[in-house]
C-alpha cells in the first residue's frame, strides 16, 4: 500500500462454541450481525462435544453451515471437543503450575494433539463441512497444537493476530489484532468486559477483532455492549473473515 492510500478498516467478528445444542442461538446472532451490517462472519464449530457427529445430531445445522459458507462465511474448526480431554493427570497439574493458559489441548502430547485435531477435522469432513481454518477453545497453543495444523487448515487464529498455518517465518509482519469478548464466567469479569470491549472499540487499529459467545444472549449488558460497538463499527468498517484477516 502507498503512502498515499487510506488503511482500510475492517471489522472480524467471530462466533464461538457452534454446536447442536446452541445452533439455533448461534443462527439468530448470525442473523442480528447482519442486521448491523456485518455480512461477513468466521464461524467457530465444534466437531464432537459429545461425541456424536453433527451430521446425526443436527442435519439443520449442517445445512446452514452450508448456506453460510456460500454466503461469504468463514468456518473454523474449534478445537476437538472444546474441553480438557479425560487422562491430563499429572500433566495437566504441571501446565497450572507452570502458568500456562488451560484449554483443550493444553496437557496433550504430540501424538494425542495431532489424533484429535485428525478426529475433528474428519468429523467436519464426513458432514460435507471442510474448514479452513483452525481456533483453540480459550486460544490456547502449543508447539504440537501449530504443528499438526500445518497439514490442513490455512489459518489459525490466536489471541493477539490471526496466523497462516503454513509459514512460520512471517507472523511478525500480519497485522495486530487482539481478539476482543465478553466474559460469562464471575460477576466481576461480566461487569468489567462490556467496558474493556467498549475501550477496545476505541483503539485506532486497522482491524477491530469481536468474539461472541452463546452465552451472550443471556447477559443483557453484553448484548448493550456489542449492540454499541456494532453500531458505531458495522456501517463504518468493512467485515471481513479470519481467513482474509490471514491473507490466505
Amino acid at each position: 500500500m502507498r503512502p498515499d492510500q487510506p488503511t482500510r478498516r475492517t471489522i472480524a467478528v467471530a462466533v464461538h462454541g457452534i454446536e447442536p445444542a446452541t445452533f439455533e442461538r448461534c443462527a439468530l446472532i448470525r442473523d442480528w450481525l447482519s442486521d448491523h451490517g456485518v455480512d461477513r462472519v468466521t464461524l467457530l464449530v465444534i466437531p464432537a462435544r459429545d461425541l456424536h457427529p453433527i451430521a446425526e445430531r443436527s442435519p439443520e445445522m449442517v445445512g446452514w453451515l452450508d448456506e453460510r459458507r456460500r454466503a461469504g462465511d468463514s468456518i473454523a474448526q474449534h478445537g476437538f471437543q472444546h474441553q480438557p480431554l479425560r487422562g491430563a493427570g499429572s500433566r495437566q497439574l504441571l501446565s497450572l503450575a507452570q502458568g500456562r493458559r488451560a484449554g483443550e489441548f493444553t496437557w496433550l502430547d504430540g501424538e494425542e494433539t495431532r489424533r484429535a485435531v485428525t478426529a475433528g477435522w474428519r468429523v467436519l469432513k464426513l458432514a460435507g463441512i471442510e474448514p479452513d481454518g483452525f481456533v483453540a477453545p480459550s486460544y490456547a497453543y502449543t508447539a504440537a497444537l501449530r504443528e499438526a495444523l500445518r497439514p490442513r487448515f490455512s489459518w489459525w487464529a490466536g489471541l493477539l493476530r490471526v496466523h497462516r498455518a503454513s509459514r512460520s517465518d512471517d507472523e511478525e509482519s500480519l497485522p495486530l489484532s487482539p481478539a476482543f469478548s465478553l466474559a460469562s464466567a464471575g460477576p466481576f469479569s461480566r461487569v468489567l468486559s462490556p467496558a474493556l470491549l467498549r475501550v477496545g472499540a476505541l483503539l485506532p487499529t486497522s482491524t477491530l477483532r469481536v468474539d461472541v459467545h452463546p452465552a451472550d444472549l443471556q447477559h443483557p449488558q453484553h448484548m448493550l455492549a456489542l449492540e454499541w460497538v456494532l453500531g458505531r463499527n458495522g456501517s463504518r468498517r468493512t467485515a471481513i473473515t479470519y481467513r482474509e484477516l490471514a491473507g490466505v
